[in-house]
């Protein structure tokens, strides 16, 4: 079975870009000086439950405060902790970047492709590669700590629970590692990729496989506690919230299960528009933002599954939405990266990267850093007074 991402090879950056990181060039429990005042964004989708939703919200005016270029494309998502943004590239690297200036502080070569987002917890950075490693790195050194090696890739990223890491691999198993030596405590063998990331809340792991099956596995003993066909090809990580998980499918359907069953509560298409969903949904309050391959960002009630907006960009959607405060973070194949309304949709502000972005929003101490398919990684900030809009 063919793998859910499209790998994309470096694209050739643009003038606008070019001459945009030339001219930026010139101007946790880590101690680089001072962080900037707010909450981390530790791992993928922000917290255990995968919400996707931020802690703390962006300044009002963004603007980009620096460029990195790393060596190829950047597909994941940037961990930020502390004053420092952790990215990983399909060049094979892991980078630590200053969230000040963008420098980097350290590069750590895994040896093979990363699309697995960066996890922090506990001083370690952890990340897994194509070659089926799964890496811990010292987070303020970047030296290897210790690895472990699964029988194919590692695209899920890591979640944690107490002293133990979580993630999934193309080996067809969800692993549960002891964090401070990799020793493995369990797995779970499922019948196909376990692309996603598994979410975590209360006693339990929860996935959905691309075997078309979702998981309650308990954290406990890796005990496969209850399981529910859904009948589809799963790359989404599920998102949990008020007692339902919300997974989008390569059916063309968003769902929202209930855990108690589980049981689907309810199936949200577009009967007229007809693409899948590869985009991790972001729960806040009663909203339910998820990308799709119709090239729209779709908010969805979380009590139905009701439309209740939708905005075009001008490319497929893959990257997930983060939601800070009352905006939405979501960013496109066709290069831009917009904020919206979390109410309306309507569109409040836009940036072009010149390249498309597979990667999706990391944002915390008043930052956004995200990485672009030519290899290009802003760090977003409040804009400079007197700078033009």
């Amino acid at each position: 079975m063919k793998r859910p991402t499209d790998p994309r090879r470096r694209a050739p950056a643009t003038a606008a870009t070019a001459a945009l990181a030339a001219a930026l060039a010139l101007g946790l429990n880590l101690a680089w000086g001072a962080a900037p005042a707010g909450a981390d964004w530790s791992r993928f989708r922000g917290d255990a439950a995968l919400t996707g939703v931020a802690s703390d919200p962006l300044p009002g005016e963004l603007a980009p405060l620096w460029t990195f270029e790393a060596g190829d494309a950047v597909e994941s998502t940037a961990a930020i902790v502390g004053d420092t943004a952790y990215v990983a590239s399909l060049d094979g690297n892991l980078y630590a970047l200053d969230l000040d200036s963008g420098r980097p502080r350290w590069t750590y070569g895994a040896g093979a492709e990363i699309k697995s987002s960066p996890s922090v917890a506990g001083g370690l950075v952890y990340v897994g590669d194509e070659a089926g490693v799964f890496h811990a790195v010292d987070a303020a050194t970047g030296k290897p700590r210790w690895t472990f090696q699964a029988e194919a890739g590692v695209v899920s990223s890591a979640n944690f629970h107490r002293d133990r890491v979580i993630f999934g691999s193309y080996d067809q198993f969800l692993y549960a590692l002891a964090a401070a030596d990799g020793k493995p405590v369990w797995k779970v063998e499922t019948a196909s990729y376990v692309h996603a990331t598994p979410a975590i809340a209360g006693d339990h792991a929860y996935v959905a496989g691309c075997d078309g099956y979702f998981r309650k596995v308990s954290l406990a003993d890796g005990r496969e506690v209850a399981q529910l066909e859904i009948g589809s090809y799963v790359a989404a990580s599920a998102a949990i919230a008020g007692g339902r998980a919300f997974v989008g499918t390569f059916d063309n359907e968003v769902l929202a299960i209930d855990l108690d069953g589980p049981r689907v509560a309810w199936r949200y298409r577009d009967r007229e528009r007809e693409f899948p969903f590869y985009s991790s949904p972001a729960v806040a309050g009663d909203r339910v933002v998820v990308g799709g391959r119709d090239k729209r960002v779709h908010a969805l009630e979380a009590a139905t599954g009701k439309r209740l907006w939708a905005f075009a960009t001008r490319a497929r959607v893959d990257a997930s939405p983060v939601v800070a405060g009352g905006r939405v973070f979501a960013a496109s194949s066709d290069g831009g990266l917009y904020a919206l309304d979390l109410a309306t949709g309507d569109e409040l502000w836009r940036f072009d990267a010149g390249a498309p972005i597979l990667a999706s929003p990391g944002i915390g101490r008043g930052r956004l850093v995200i990485g672009t398919v030519d290899g290009v990684v802003y760090g977003f900030g409040a804009a400079p007074r007197g700078s033009a809009r």
